[in-house]
């Protein structure tokens, strides 16, 4: 092996920080780790994942809950460094973990700045040398290995690349998509790049009543009139159309799809036979009533309002004695079956994660190098790879982090 060599890092988020830690541990003082971030400081999207408290992994991680052109690319990064391998990681570095609903689970702390902390720490410890304030403008070839080099024109030279400057989602924490261009410069292909675990927009006139509402419920969502999936939980209602946990979920079929609609269902538990017949016996208990107070105690009264527009019921003085049991069907669906077109998204600024990315089909999932171009390697979500919401995508930025950083390193000890 020649004299120092090094490995350089683009990008200091979750899949590369976790490869500069791997690749200290094999390499020791056989070789050099530099990570260089373009930000002022490593890891700043690690600090806002999970509502700044960083749902760092999920015990019920399958490759199912994974998309791109070949999902199936990121089974074996997924089964080398697994669920209960991330959690015995973050154990010996300090952080005790804690399961929440759905097999989510967070720091003990309830802080992501633990999780980035103790990364550093390791780092730090290893010795892994960190570049911030340099925005890598291009990679280029060298007879030698590979010469990073910045927009402003500083340069690293280096042995070995790993790419990890992450997609396009939340630019203002590090990601700007920049990674995509150096791939492409060095001959890679990149799908079509859209937002992902993001905020989905609606008709306006239906929603602008309704802004700042959260209920507990179901959403289903169809693409062509065919149903393509399913949530629970809590949505909010926006000035421009829905969000919340199931909205985010859903999402990511939004992003595979495009063409959606979703149906809201405010009382999940009881059938439309069973609504229905709630409603009749409500009408004879509220008969003294309006449409404006029909719903009270039932679910939020603007809803209420909506779901009557939404059954024909125009004016909110319409007298509850009047309702028959057409219209009281009609509210019935209403009710189950709220009906959204979906006419959007909102963008990158807003988006978790990057739909499509670096195409997986030009890369050796066993090591994660280009099959392209010796020497290079990607990880994490500049890769056409992204999971669900709930703990998938910080998991895929460990495990193929975690391979590239094993892999790279390996190879210059064996060289």
């Amino acid at each position: 092996m020649g004299k120092n060599p090094v490995l350089a890092i683009i990008g200091g988020g979750a899949s590369g920080l976790v490869g500069g830690i791997f690749a200290k541990r094999i390499l020791r003082d056989k070789g050099k780790v530099i990570i260089i971030e373009r930000m002022d400081r490593i890891g700043k999207k690690i600090l806002a994942t999970g509502n700044g408290r960083c749902n760092f992994t999920n015990i019920n991680m399958s490759v199912e809950d994974f998309y791109g052109e070949n999902p199936y690319f990121a089974q074996y990064a997924l089964n080398d460094f697994g669920v209960r391998d991330t959690i015995e990681f973050f154990e010996k570095l300090g952080i005790y973990p804690k399961e929440e609903e759905n097999g989510k689970m967070y720091p003990y702390s309830g802080q992501a700045s633990s999780v980035l902390d103790v990364l550093r720490y390791e780092l730090q410890k290893l010795g892994v040398e960190i570049v911030t304030d340099f925005d890598v403008k291009s990679v280029k070839r060298t007879q030698i290995g590979f010469k990073i080099i910045s927009l402003s024109g500083k340069s690293i030279n280096a042995d070995r690349v790993i790419v990890a400057s992450g997609g396009k989602a939340s630019p203002n924490l590090g990601s700007n998509g920049s990674g995509f261009d150096i791939l492409r410069d060095l001959g890679h292909r990149v799908t079509k790049v859209t937002p992902a675990l993001v905020q989905l927009k609606t008709e306006k006139d239906i929603v602008k009543g309704l802004k700042g509402i959260k209920f507990v419920g179901n959403v289903k969502m169809f693409s062509d009139n065919k149903f393509i999936g399913e949530e629970y939980g809590e949505v909010l209602f926006t000035d421009y159309g829905l969000s919340g946990p199931p909205i985010f979920r859903l999402s990511a079929l939004y992003a595979i799809h495009k063409k959606c609609s979703v149906l809201l269902d405010f009382i999940p538990c009881l059938s439309k036979k069973d609504v229905f017949d709630l409603l009749n016996e409500r009408k004879k208990n509220l008969c003294h009533l309006t449409m404006e107070s029909f719903f009270t105690g039932l679910f939020n009264k603007r809803i209420g309002n909506a779901v009557a527009r939404k059954s024909g019921i125009e004016k909110l003085s319409f007298p509850v004695s009047c309702l028959n049991k057409e219209i009281i069907w009609d509210i019935s669906e209403n009710i189950k079956e709220f009906y959204f077109d979906i006419i959007g998204q909102n963008g990158f600024n807003n988006a978790q994660v990057t739909a499509g990315g670096v195409c997986t089909g030009e890369f050796n999932d066993k090591t994660m190098e280009s099959l392209k171009v010796k020497g290079l390697y990607a990880c994490g979500e500049v890769l056409d790879i992204f999971g669900n919401c709930g703990g998938f995508n910080l998991q895929w930025a460990w495990s193929s982090g975690r391979l590239a950083g094993k892999s790279a390193a390996e190879s210059l000890i064996m060289r």
